[in-house]
């Protein structure tokens, strides 16, 4: 599965970020991260506050850093398409 973190460098992208790898670990999961910084992208998914958080094409929160079981039933939900 491809992750997308959408943000430009700031505190809490680095935060998600780690965040997503740690739980992805933690559950044996096989995911692909990409950091997305240049704004024209993050913008080409709507973002208009970071940090953006998007699992296959698809943005599932903007502007704040969701709490792990939120982020852990989407990555299952990713995993199971």
């Amino acid at each position: 599965m491809v992750i997308k973190i959408l943000g430009t460098g700031c505190p809490k992208c680095f935060s998600l970020e780690r965040k997503v790898r740690n739980l992805a670990q933690k559950h044996e999961m096989d995911i692909d991260i990409q950091k997305v910084t240049d704004i024209n992208e993050i913008m080409k998914y709507g973002v208009i506050m970071t940090p953006g958080l998007v699992i296959n094409e698809r943005v599932k929160i903007t502007g704040k850093i969701p709490g792990d079981q939120l982020i852990l039933d989407w990555l299952k939900e990713a995993e199971n398409e």
